[in-house]
């Protein structure tokens, strides 16, 4: 529920129609590829985190694998990227909430459902996992309902319906050509960036590796059934120009078979799914913040730890830092907000290039020192570790194709730029105090 929960919101909910209106019905091709693609990163991040289950995840596989530099960048790369998250989705779910009480200042409903979240991640790490199994839940529940109700319409089986399911070859099953497909993925897979975030739970389970094999066993697969399952519905249930993309297309799928209130209740599914996404933004952001400072790499007392074990003061460091963003939101909006969006917008795919590079090097080392500990194996091992790397690159690449996604890649990379540049002060810092000690 918490890779789930990561993942499946107001992108999935929402964001799907504007992907479609951009690719039209092979637009199921870039979710399935964009998927894969996923999918095995995650079989990396699962094979090293069940051989070395450990708080930080992937930061720590990549400063052990690769050095010092990779654990830092990509360690604050991801930080700074769910900072961006839990400011988005804070503003996201004010503006939902003004619809139904009018009147309220935006920052007002931020600031309420920001403190909301951070209480929650505050009272301790199970309560943290309980809220978002609930929340989670809400999400697949509605998820699973369109997958039955969507499938039976399609077929003609729904009452007043009729097979619909040639709405997939209207117009051509891509009629903006092949290369839209490609684009379709770079759109896509920004939706899929959050599954890692179990690997991290793992570490404070019962059974960090038990909880990390069933989840990239698992999960994933499901995740993939649930966007690529319900995007291809969609194209079957109506034609793929008549799709909504300012509402949500579910909403409108919903309404079309009839369902009462379907646009009230897709948008109390979307608050849920802005809810769950903050909750995990929270807790992710906190928990790397915390095992940064592990590694000298964040301020010292951000490891201060309350009476039920969870590091409240790097909690409320995230918080804080996500009501800044929240701030810029309302004080400067298409400046210094649109800057920290788009800022993070390849970061994803930063992150996950690390982790395929790290993969490719500790799997050398367990089979050198240590196979046992494999006991979940990447496929394919080296060819398919490399294939998706290369894959990886060749998306972040073809970010420059596409002119909405070129100035987030050049934006991500000044982000990436920074942190390296300050890895560099804080290595020089360390060395000229030890040099002071010695």
């Amino acid at each position: 529920m918490i890779a789930l929960g990561g993942i499946v919101g107001a992108s999935l909910f929402v964001g799907s129609g504007a992907v479609i209106h951009t690719v039209g019905p092979a637009a199921i091709l870039s979710y399935a590829l964009g998927g894969v693609l996923v999918v095995l990163v995650m079989r990396m991040l699962g094979e090293m985190a069940t051989a070395s289950p450990t708080l930080g995840s992937f930061m720590e596989y990549a400063r052990t694998a690769l050095g010092g530099w990779a654990g830092y960048t990509i360690g604050w790369l991801y930080w700074y990227f769910w900072v961006g998250v839990v400011a988005f989705e804070g503003v996201a779910g004010a503006k939902l909430l003004m619809l139904w009480i009018p009147g309220v200042p935006q920052w007002v409903f931020s600031l309420i459902l920001m403190t909301l979240l951070t209480a929650t991640n505050l009272v301790s790490t199970r309560s943290f996992g309980e809220t978002e199994f609930w929340l989670s839940s809400i999400k697949v529940v509605t998820i699973v309902v369109f997958l039955v109700a969507g499938t039976l319409f399609a077929l003609g089986i729904w009452p007043d319906s009729t097979l619909s399911v040639g709405n997939v070859a209207l117009d051509g099953f891509a009629p903006h050509g092949t290369s839209a497909i490609l684009h379709g993925v770079v759109l896509v897979i920004f939706s899929y960036v959050g599954t890692e975030i179990v690997t991290i739970a793992a570490a404070e389970s019962a059974d960090p590796v038990k909880s990390v094999v069933k989840a990239t066993s698992s999960t994933v697969w499901r995740v993939i059934i649930f966007y690529v399952g319900s995007v291809t519905l969609l194209v079957m249930m109506t034609p793929w120009d008549r799709i909504p993309t300012q509402t949500s297309p579910y909403a409108a799928a919903f309404g079309t078979m009839g369902i009462p209130a379907a646009t009230t209740i897709i948008n109390i599914v979307v608050l849920t799914s802005v809810l769950s996404v903050l909750n995990s933004g929270l807790y992710t952001a906190s928990r790397m913040l915390f095992a940064l400072e592990r590694n000298k790499w964040a301020p010292r007392w951000v490891a201060d730890r309350g009476r039920n074990g969870t590091p409240w003061k790097a909690i409320l460091a995230c918080t804080s830092a996500g009501y800044v963003a929240v701030a810029m939101s309302y004080v400067a909006p298409d400046t210094v907000f649109d800057f920290i969006i788009n800022s993070a917008g390849a970061v994803g795919l930063f992150v996950y290039a690390i982790i395929a590079g790290s993969q490719l090097r500790m799997r050398r080392r367990f089979e050198l020192e240590a196979p046992e500990r494999l006991k979940l194996r990447m496929w394919g091992y080296p060819y398919l570790s490399w294939i998706t790397l290369v894959a990886i690159i060749g998306v972040v690449s073809s970010m420059l194709l596409v002119p909405d996604a070129r100035s987030q890649l050049y934006l991500s990379v000044l982000s990436l730029a920074a942190i390296l540049a300050s890895y560099l002060v804080v290595r020089h810092s360390a060395r000229s105090a030890a040099a002071a000690r010695a």
